[in-house]
């Protein structure tokens, strides 16, 4: 069966096939503001023999009425949206109410325990917000918190506070550290930071909750203004919840 998986973000959505070893090449592109046309235009532009399409969806209900109405258009099959729910593609959440969980983290947490395999990993997902996540060896997912991302961070201080906006109101100046010296890369700088010091605090907490190192996963779209601040060592997985949605598509077929 030809499955197409699709991951809708906040800001940003991916989709790919689903090949004999995992998700095919993907594609990418800013969904804000798209009608069902767009997504059928873009998301089922090349999509001729997809029997299936698996979607993990945090961008709200008519996101995902215009993805389903394009699919329908296009395919004439159903999109599937996945759930949070208590265990499957191998693993098990300890959130108390599974539905709470975001199908996003939960489909990560499935792509990363079946990429490490008997190791424990921490899921590190940067965009609009920061997740993290730990799901230990035996693929419990024992929890994890979530930050502002940095962008969201930034636009917080501009449009909520009347003298850092108006002297960041032009400043471009650019700096790698801390000492910046314009107000506007003083916010930037310090967002993209506290960023990188949660990351490195939630890995240094979950090696002393398991006692042993993790893997750190990191995946989402404003990954890479972050990784250069990290102290971490980590892994670039882009595709992390297309991998998830590859797991659950691979499971339900057997």
């Amino acid at each position: 069966m030809s499955v197409l998986l699709v991951d809708i973000g906040n800001t940003r959505v991916k989709w790919a096939r689903l090949g004999s070893r995992g998700p095919g090449r993907p594609h990418a592109a800013v969904h804000v503001g798209w009608s069902a046309r767009d997504f059928e235009r873009f998301v089922f532009r090349d999509a001729e023999g997809i029997e299936r399409v698996l979607v993990s969806n945090v961008a709200g209900e008519q996101v995902a009425r215009h993805l389903t109405a394009a699919a329908r258009r296009r395919l004439g099959i159903r999109a599937e949206l996945v759930r949070s729910v208590r265990s499957a593609g191998g693993v098990t959440t300890r959130y108390a109410e599974p539905w709470r969980l975001g199908v996003d983290r939960f489909v990560a947490a499935i792509g990363a325990h079946d990429l490490v395999g008997a190791r424990a990993a921490c899921v590190i997902s940067v965009g609009t917000a920061v997740t993290l996540d730990l799901v230990d060896a035996a693929g419990v997912h024992r929890g994890g918190a979530i930050v502002p991302g940095p962008r969201l961070m930034i636009e917080s201080l501009l449009h909520n506070t009347d003298g850092i906006g108006k002297r960041a109101r032009g400043d471009r100046r650019r700096s790698r550290g801390l000492f910046a010296r314009g107000t506007r890369e003083a916010i930037e700088q310090g967002a993209r930071h506290a960023v990188a010091a949660v990351i490195d605090r939630f890995v240094a907490e979950a090696r002393a909750e398991l006692g042993t190192r993790p893997v750190v996963l990191l995946t989402g779209g404003a990954a890479p203004e972050i990784r250069p601040l990290l102290r971490t060592r980590c892994r670039d997985v882009p595709d992390l919840v297309l991998r998830g949605l590859a797991v659950l598509a691979r499971s339900e077929t057997r």
